[in-house]
């Protein structure tokens, strides 16, 4: 059962962030492209260092706590679904957060004075 442990870490995030997809409306997954682009450099610079630390033996995955599916590089499946699923959990909250507050992060559209109809 240890075997699910990495996996069940991760279905953990994704149960406990998913429902913000439906109940808060955030769109994230609407928007998939966006957050492609956003999480894309920093999975690919994880993993490529993930694989540099377990090739200079600074770190490993214990066999008994992972699938047993390794990647190029011996890397676990589970560690580059780490890379994606804690950074869609964290978009999903920032975006829940955003749609009961109303804060902006900077990537709204700009509204001209007029457009506001505050002319």
């Amino acid at each position: 059962m240890s075997r699910f442990a990495y996996c069940g870490v991760l279905a953990f995030i994704v149960v406990g962030s998913v429902w913000l997809e439906v109940g808060m409306r955030t769109r994230v997954v609407a928007r998939w492209r966006r957050f492609l682009l956003a999480v894309t450099p920093v999975v690919a610079t994880m993993v490529v260092w993930d694989v540099y630390a377990i090739s200079r033996g600074h770190w490993s995955f214990s066999p008994t706590q992972t699938l047993g599916a390794l990647l190029p590089g011996r890397l676990p499946v589970e560690e580059l679904l780490f890379f994606v699923v804690v950074p869609f959990a964290a978009v999903l909250t920032l975006e829940g957060v955003r749609s009961v507050t109303g804060w902006t992060v900077g990537d709204e559209p700009v509204v001209e004075a007029g457009e506001r109809g505050d002319a």
